[in-house]
């Protein structure tokens, strides 16, 4: 019994070591976000002159004017040069698979765009099999009798999903700059303006902007998941960029400097992260990628549960299928040491639900041998060393959410009592999806192939919308989703169990993952219900 003590408290110190350990690089990333921050009442961007329509020669009067040879990169103001005469012709790509809902408000906002319209072209590269290949073929009938540069390409075979189509879509491009736009964005007018000027930078091989939220209000799922999205795009995505550490190319809204796109290789369809892949062997191969924080395109939060969890599996099983194929690279290549760590820490992301998995199982039998422990002379209060990883966590999801420019609520005191109300619901629910997640982590680090399954949106953004009337939505219940049930009631005993044995060390982080697991679980049985 005494040696099976050892190994639970071995495996639980080594799991919160190791998230200890990933929330100070993450940390990390708060000071370099902090070190340059964005001013208060910034006025609104003006760096590019409005777009005026293309002269014979090609050239835009606005074009003409003085611009600097290089772009300005600072955290949060985001101060871009003046787009080069004449106009860079831009291919905007859409990969879409099958979205009915949204396709059509995604083709009306690209056509929108305040760039002369003679130097952008737009190819939606539909492998869609339902009604969405009828309402994409008016759509560019109708955009096309306007005079647009518009074409709907599909392919004979749907190889390599997402990243295959992108790859095929090269071949009959002819954009100097390829934007890319996922399904459910809706981009402004000023997007092209506001990025492509940026790469007067030789260097800079990709512009990324921020993901705002369309539906963050639509209802408590959507809320916590923009509380998480708004850490990634705010502290991670600057901090990275002001320590001069590899960034990300997040799949869509964004723009790529073609010949970045063939120096990395190209897209390769063996991760289910092809941006996340391609963004690092661009960056070994001499590209930057330039991150635009105030640069925001508002996209769709998947608003039901099912559907979320399989874009956390994509997610999360891609990380690891890049971490695999790239971490050699990375450390074979001529990157500083501390920015092969936090290319590191950025690659094995995802592993941190295995740890989290790993570390809620175990504090349950090491809650109930405490006692043949202390025999030994351990105190629990050696746990109290690991406070400043949750800390951290605190300190880094305060800022992106009430500290930076993702925070939308006019009211500091109003963004304040929101984040303490928020907070703690995240905490449940990031530790509840740690079951589905890791099972995704490994599956990525054992190279079990899966196809890419694409996340459905549904145009809904407010209460009044009905999911219900929505097709796309998967019925099946699997294993996992039991084992999140069953989890939910392990931890329910545990809690019990705290109170029993007069020992709370626990007792919060037990209460945490029950009613983590239990609100995945309950979201994810009631809407199996959803589906037709």
């Amino acid at each position: 019994m005494t040696v099976a003590a050892f190994v639970v408290l071995a495996i639980y110190t080594i799991s919160l070591l190791y998230i200890t350990v990933y929330c100070l690089l993450q940390f990390n990333l708060l000071y370099h976000y902090k070190q340059h921050p964005a001013p208060v009442n910034l006025p609104p961007l003006q760096a590019v002159a409005p777009a005026e329509p293309a002269r014979k020669d090609g050239h835009s009067a606005a074009a003409h004017s003085a611009y600097p040879t290089r772009s300005h990169r600072t955290s949060g103001i985001d101060l871009a040069p003046a787009a080069p005469p004449p106009y860079p012709f831009v291919t905007i790509q859409l990969p879409i698979y099958n979205e009915l809902y949204v396709i059509g408000r995604l083709i009306d906002a690209v056509a929108a765009f305040d760039y002369p319209r003679d130097r952008f072209e737009i190819h939606v590269l539909d492998d869609s099999t339902d009604e969405t290949v009828a309402l994409v073929a008016e759509r560019v009938a109708h955009y096309r009798a306007r005079g647009f540069l518009i074409e709907q390409i599909i392919r004979e075979e749907r190889q390599g999903y997402k990243a295959g189509a992108l790859r095929d879509g090269m071949h009959v491009a002819r954009g100097e700059f390829v934007a890319i736009f996922d399904a459910d964005f809706v981009p402004d007018p000023s997007f092209l303006r506001r990025t492509i000027p940026y790469f007067t930078d030789p260097k800079v091989g990709v512009v990324q902007t921020r993901w705002e939220h369309l539906n963050e209000d639509y209802s408590l799922i959507t809320r916590l998941q923009a509380l998480q999205l708004n850490v990634h795009f705010t502290v991670e995505q600057v901090g990275r960029m002001n320590g001069g550490h590899l960034l990300q190319f997040n799949g869509t809204a964004g723009v790529w400097r073609r010949a970045a796109i063939e120096a990395g290789g190209g897209w390769q369809p063996d991760t289910l992260t092809e941006d996340l892949d391609l963004s690092i062997r661009t960056q070994l191969a001499g590209y930057r990628i330039q991150y635009l924080e105030r640069v925001g395109s508002p996209a769709e939060l998947p608003v039901e549960m099912n559907s979320f969890k399989s874009q956390q599996h994509r997610w999360m099983k891609g990380g690891a299928e890049t971490a695999r194929k790239m971490l050699p690279d990375v450390w074979h290549s001529d990157l500083a040491f501390g920015h092969k760590v936090q290319a590191t820490a950025h690659l094995l992301a995802s592993s941190i639900f295995l740890f989290v998995f790993l570390c809620g199982v175990f504090s349950v039998p090491l809650l109930f041998l405490f006692g043949e422990l202390a025999q030994y002379g351990f105190s629990k209060n050696f746990f109290a060393l690991f406070l400043a990883g949750l800390l951290s966590v605190i300190g880094i999801y305060y800022v992106a959410n009430v500290q930076s420019v993702a925070n939308k609520e006019p009211s500091f005191v109003k963004s304040l009592i929101k984040f303490a109300f928020l907070f703690p619901l995240f905490l449940a629910l990031s530790m509840g999806l740690s079951l589905h997640n890791s099972v995704a982590v490994l599956q990525g680090y054992r190279g079990k192939k899966s196809p890419f399954v694409r996340t459905p949106k549904f145009n809904i953004s407010t209460v009044r919308d009905k999911l219900s009337t929505k097709k796309y939505l998967s019925g099946k219940l699997n294993l996992i989703t039991v084992g999140e049930g069953l989890l939910s009631v392990y931890f329910l005993f545990a809690v019990w169990g705290a109170f029993y044995l007069q020992n709370t060390t626990f007792v919060v982080f037990h209460a945490l993952l029950a009613l983590g697991y239990g609100t995945i679980f309950f979201f994810s049985v009631k809407h199996l219900g959803l589906a037709k």
